[in-house]
């Protein structure tokens, strides 16, 4: 008894006695709704685990069948999805991505013709993909006069030209035209072509064939200028040392269609979910074992999704002695460090730090965690050894200079951390979070009251629904006594951060200095409700908060050996 037919017993009417659902069915039911939980939460394993146990109670039941496909696609275990996708066509059921494994399925045997025969039956993945894969498969055929047809007329469809001639321009190199497909990269025949890393080392690749070293060398430069990961400077390197380098973009039609999927995928993600490109990225990897460009693309997509498991399961998979090593083992430690795992993620990085000694991206990128850890010391050796590698690239990074003057000031040691913060604004003049980070900072210590100010004025007028800005200009004008002022912008940072306790702790004192006292009381106590006791940031006091419900502002104030409060123009 299908699911679907249990909905419509549901909704008889209590005239008939309706009998009750078998043991079967109730178990296919229970495991249904449990792999639907299991779907909410990304977490695909779980999900194939109850969505078997409800096939073998309702084999034929669509709504589980295309959901085993979708989560086994998922989890990137697309020879199992097979028979189950075969099953819903078997028994007339049409749905895109059990199509698409079938295609990948196809193609994958290097079956063209039925790669082509799925197409013209409308048993492809849609319109978006199915030229191309069309076209890719006809060269797979031997047709290369037919298949060149094709991607021109893939061409002439609306938003898709880009898409057509750089596959055109791949297909043209995989037969060994490489003229052709220079004219293509160049833009002198059926420009412009989509620009991306893998279309411009792609192009290096055919103009090293064509022994034009120096030409490549120029687009390289061109392209990503002097911020070159090792990928890019391995090939470069072989370039300038007249190496020819073989072309590798795409030795077959099977390659050609998984390119075609990642290509789409990319394309896709800013129009729809992580899950739906994860399908695309899946299907890429499943035909062309190599693409690590499609693996490491399904890794962030799976950390997007939060399945930090399967995200470092898929980065761990890239080959030490790849060019993009380095980039998964990135990607690897921010999933370790996103899922909790803040002693591991550091191994990694050091790892890496040991093994590409040079990519300042790697020590940035430690010095960051190291700074999450609240290990000063280490945060900001690894910023040292980032900056050193970046200035002798010419590549100032204001933003290692703004990290490293948090680890400093965090540590208690000012001067080094205002040199850096003022290094990081000579490099971006404007930045809204430098300049407050560096004003609010001068004005806990009292320092050049009058530029600090003008800071955070800059950059609440850069970034005016920032709350954390926002507070600090309240803060500001707070300590100057300037108490009727900070008012107003301290209540609108807690209209932007009504649950953040430092501000509604900073509401709290401006109220209390302009004498509404049950006012400030309220929001202490709203502060103290948002106090986060096991994992308390380093900005928040809640036993002064405490103190000063007890006995006040003035009191705590006069017990700290603060300065009582008083108006500027008290102050003079």
């Amino acid at each position: 008894m299908t699911l679907r037919f249990l909905s419509i017993l549901a909704l008889a009417t209590p005239l008939y006695i309706v009998p009750a659902p078998s043991a079967q069915a109730e178990e296919a039911a229970g495991a249904y709704l449990a792999a639907r939980q299991a779907r909410y939460e990304n977490d695909y394993a779980e999900a194939v685990s109850y969505l078997t146990r409800a096939l073998a109670a309702d084999p034929s039941n669509p709504d589980i069948l295309e959901a085993t496909v979708t989560s086994m696609l998922a989890l990137g275990r697309l020879e199992t999805a097979i028979p189950v996708a075969q099953r819903m066509e078997d028994g007339g059921l049409r749905s895109q991505i059990p199509q698409m494994v079938l295609l990948a399925e196809k193609a994958k045997r290097e079956d063209y013709a039925g790669v082509l025969e799925r197409i013209a039956d409308s048993r492809g993945i849609g319109p978006l993909a199915d030229g191309l894969i069309a076209a890719w498969a006809t060269l797979g055929t031997g047709d290369m006069a037919q298949a060149l047809t094709l991607f021109d007329a893939v061409a002439e469809e609306p938003g898709l030209r880009s898409f057509a001639i750089y596959h055109k321009a791949l297909a043209l190199a995989s037969v060994g035209d490489f003229e052709s497909a220079d004219r293509i990269y160049s833009g002198e025949e059926d420009g412009p072509m989509q620009v991306t890393r893998r279309g411009i080392i792609s192009w290096a690749e055919v103009l090293s064939q064509l022994e034009r070293n120096g030409e490549a060398i120029a687009v390289i430069d061109d392209t990503f200028g002097t911020g070159l990961d090792p990928q890019l400077i391995d090939l470069r390197t072989k370039l300038e040392a007249g190496e020819i380098v073989s072309y590798t973009r795409i030795p077959s039609a099977r390659h050609g269609i998984a390119e075609v999927l990642h290509s789409l995928g990319r394309a896709l993600i800013q129009e729809t979910g992580p899950e739906y490109v994860l399908f695309y990225t899946r299907t890429a990897e499943y035909l062309d074992e190599t693409h690590i460009d499609a693996q490491i693309m399904s890794a962030q997509l799976l950390d997007e999704l939060e399945r930090f498991d399967l995200a470092t399961e898929a980065y761990r998979r890239v080959p030490r002695e790849h060019p993009a090593f380095h980039s998964a083992e990135l990607g690897r430690a921010e999933a370790l460090r996103r899922s909790g795992k803040l002693d591991t993620a550091a191994e990694v990085l050091e790892n890496l730090r040991v093994s590409h000694p040079d990519l300042a991206l790697a020590h940035a990128t430690a010095g960051d965690l190291y700074r999450q850890l609240e290990e000063w010391d280490k945060a900001i050796a690894a910023y040292d050894r980032a900056l050193e590698l970046y200035q002798a690239q010419d590549n100032d990074q204001w933003f290692v200079h703004y990290a490293r003057a948090i680890a400093h000031e965090r540590k208690g040691d000012w001067p080094p951390a205002e040199a850096d913060f003022r290094a990081a604004l000579e490099l971006n003049p404007e930045q809204p979070q430098v300049l407050n980070y560096l004003g609010y900072s001068l004005v806990e210590k009292k320092m050049k009251l009058d530029e600090a100010l003008d800071m955070i004025e800059r950059a609440v007028a850069a970034e005016p629904n920032s709350g954390y800005i926002v507070d600090s200009l309240g803060w500001a004008l707070y300590r100057l006594g300037r108490y009727d002022e900070a008012i107003i912008h301290m209540e609108r940072a807690a209209e932007l951060m009504p649950v953040d306790p430092v501000v509604n702790d900073h509401l709290g004192d401006v109220l209390w200095s302009v004498g509404r006292f049950i006012e400030a009381e309220f929001q202490w106590n709203r502060a103290l409700s948002f106090v986060d006791e096991e994992n308390p940031s380093p900005d928040v006091d809640p036993e002064r908060m405490r103190r000063k419900l007890e006995v006040g502002l003035d009191q705590v104030l006069e017990e700290e050996g603060a300065p009582p409060l008083r108006t500027a123009e008290e102050e003079g």
